[in-house]
C-alpha cells in the first residue's frame, strides 16, 4: 500500500474516530441523564466497583490477541484467526471461572453482599464476548475504520435501550446489569456477520500460539499495569468512600476521561496499525511523519481538554441533580490531569507498532505505584480532595516512561510537546479569565 493510501486512509480513519466517539458520548450523555434521575447515586458506584473487579481479570489475562492480529505478518492467515480466537474463548472461560473465585473474598473485603451475586452475572458477559469473531481485529489491521464505528454505535444503542427502558419500569441494579448483557450478546452476533472471510472455527496451532505468546508476553504486562494504574483509584475509593460519593467521582472522572478515550481509540485503530505497516522505515523519516500528523491531533485534543477544564463544571451543574454538585469541583483537576496522556497516548502507541510494548507497561507501572502511596496519602491529610488531586497527577510517571522509550527508540518529539503544552496552559488561563471576565464564579473547591 502506497505512503498516499495509507495517509488518506489514516486521516479518514481519525475523522471517523473522532466522529464515532462524539456520538457515542452523546447517547451515552443522554442516556445518563435520564438513569441518574431514575436511579440512585449508589447504583453508579456498585456497578462502578464490580466493574473494576471484572476489567481487571480480563486485563490480567490478556496476551494481545486483537494487537498480535494487527502487527503480526501472517494476521491474514485463516490459522492464525481461527487459532487466536480459540485461544480468546479458553481465555473468556477462564476470566468467568476468575469471577466465581473472587466473588466472596470481595464481598467480605468492601463488606457489600450484593457482589456475591452481581460479580458472577456482571462477569458471565466475558464468556459472550469470547465467541466475538476476529474480524474486528481484522478491520483495524486493515484501517476500515467507519465499518467499526458504525459497529461500535448500533451496539451502543442496543445496550443503552436495554438499559433505560428497565430503569424506567424497574429502577433497580438490573437495569445496569441488562444493559451491560445487551451490549455483549450484540457485539458478539454482529461481528459475525462483518467477517468478509471464513467464519472463526476452532483451531490450534502450535507456532502460531508461539508466535501470539511472545508478542504478548509484554502486551499482557502492559494490561496488567494498566489496570491496575488505571482501576486503583476506584479500588481505593471503594474501600474510603461510601457506594454514593464513588457514583458521584465516577460521573466526574467519566467526563473527565473524553480526551483520554479519544486518544487512545486513535492510537489503537490508527496509530498502532499505521506504525506497524511502516516500522521497517528510518528512524528519522518515521519520526518526521508522525511528528507532523501528531501537531493537528495534539490541537484538536487540546480544544476538547480546554473545554472540559474551563467549563465542564457548568455542564455538569446544569445537567445533573443536586446530589451529583460534588462532581463539578472534581472535574477541572482530574481534567487537567488529562493533558499528560494525551501527550504520551500520541506517541506511546508508536512503540507498540515497532513491537516495543514493554516501555508502556512500566510506565502503568510506576503510575500504579504513585497512585497507591499518593491517594490514601492525599486522603489522609486533605480528604476527597486530596484524593482528586492524587489522580489528577498520576498520569505523569506513564508520561517520563513513554518518553525515555521514545528516547531510546529515536521517535522523541519532545520538542513538540513543550510547544503544544504552552498552547495548551495559555488556552486555559485564557478561557479562565474570560470566564470570571464574564462574571462566572470559577469552580468552588468543596469539602466533602
Amino acid at each position: 500500500m502506497s505512503s498516499a493510501t495509507l495517509q488518506k486512509k489514516a486521516f479518514n480513519g481519525t475523522v471517523w474516530t473522532i466522529f464515532g466517539y462524539g456520538i457515542s458520548q452523546s447517547l451515552r450523555l443522554g442516556s445518563n441523564l435520564i438513569l441518574t434521575r431514575l436511579l440512585v447515586p449508589e447504583l453508579f458506584g456498585l456497578m462502578a466497583l464490580v466493574n473494576v473487579f471484572i476489567t481487571g481479570l480480563a486485563l490480567f489475562s490478556d496476551i494481545g490477541i486483537r494487537p498480535s492480529i494487527i502487527q503480526n505478518k501472517r494476521g491474514n492467515e485463516p490459522i492464525f484467526l481461527n487459532t487466536a480466537w480459540t485461544i480468546q474463548v479458553v481465555r473468556s472461560v477462564g476470566v468467568w471461572l476468575g469471577c466465581l473465585a473472587i466473588t466472596f473474598p470481595m464481598s467480605q473485603f468492601y463488606e457489600e453482599p450484593r457482589l456475591i451475586w452481581l460479580i458472577p452475572v456482571v462477569g458471565f458477559n466475558a464468556i459472550v464476548m469470547g465467541f466475538t469473531s476476529t474480524s474486528l481485529a481484522s478491520l483495524s489491521r486493515q484501517m476500515k475504520i467507519s465499518k467499526l464505528t458504525i459497529y461500535e454505535i448500533v451496539t451502543q444503542i442496543i445496550s443503552l435501550t436495554v438499559m433505560v427502558i428497565w430503569a424506567w419500569f424497574n429502577p433497580t441494579i438490573w437495569a445496569l446489569v441488562a444493559g451491560n448483557l445487551a451490549s455483549a450478546i450484540s457485539k458478539m452476533i454482529l461481528s459475525h456477520y462483518l467477517n468478509s472471510g471464513q467464519r472463526n472455527r476452532f483451531a490450534w496451532n502450535k507456532e502460531v500460539i508461539q508466535e501470539i505468546t511472545s508478542f504478548g508476553k509484554w502486551i499482557m504486562i502492559a494490561t496488567a499495569m494498566t489496570f491496575l494504574a488505571a482501576q486503583s483509584d476506584r479500588l481505593i475509593l471503594g474501600k474510603l468512600l461510601s457506594l454514593e460519593m464513588l457514583g458521584v467521582y465516577a460521573i466526574a472522572f467519566t467526563v473527565s476521561e473524553i480526551p483520554r478515550q479519544i486518544v487512545m481509540r486513535v492510537g489503537t485503530s490508527i496509530i498502532f496499525p499505521l506504525v506497524s505497516r511502516r516500522a521497517d522505515l528510518p528512524r528519522q523519516e518515521l519520526r518526521i511523519k508522525i511528528k507532523q500528523q501528531r501537531w493537528r491531533l495534539l490541537l484538536i485534543l487540546a480544544l476538547i481538554v480546554v473545554a472540559i477544564v474551563s467549563f465542564g463544571d457548568l455542564l455538569i451543574a446544569r445537567l445533573y441533580d443536586e446530589r451529583y454538585l460534588a462532581a463539578t469541583w472534581m472535574l477541572p483537576i482530574l481534567g487537567l490531569g488529562i493533558w499528560p496522556t494525551v501527550l504520551s497516548e500520541t506517541l506511546g502507541r508508536c512503540l507498540n507498532g515497532l513491537g516495543k510494548p514493554q516501555y508502556a507497561a512500566w510506565g502503568s507501572f510506576y503510575r500504579f505505584l504513585f497512585i497507591v502511596i499518593s491517594l490514601p496519602l492525599g486522603f489522609n491529610q486533605l480528604g476527597i480532595f486530596g484524593a482528586v488531586i492524587a489522580v489528577a497527577l498520576n498520569d505523569l510517571p506513564t508520561y517520563v516512561a513513554v518518553t525515555y522509550g521514545l528516547w531510546r527508540e529515536k521517535l522523541l518529539c519532545f520538542k513538540q510537546d513543550l510547544q503544544a503544552s504552552a498552547v495548551f496552559l495559555g488556552l486555559v488561563i485564557l478561557m479562565l479569565l474570560a470566564r470570571s471576565h464574564l462574571g462566572i464564579a470559577l469552580p468552588v473547591i468543596q469539602i466533602t
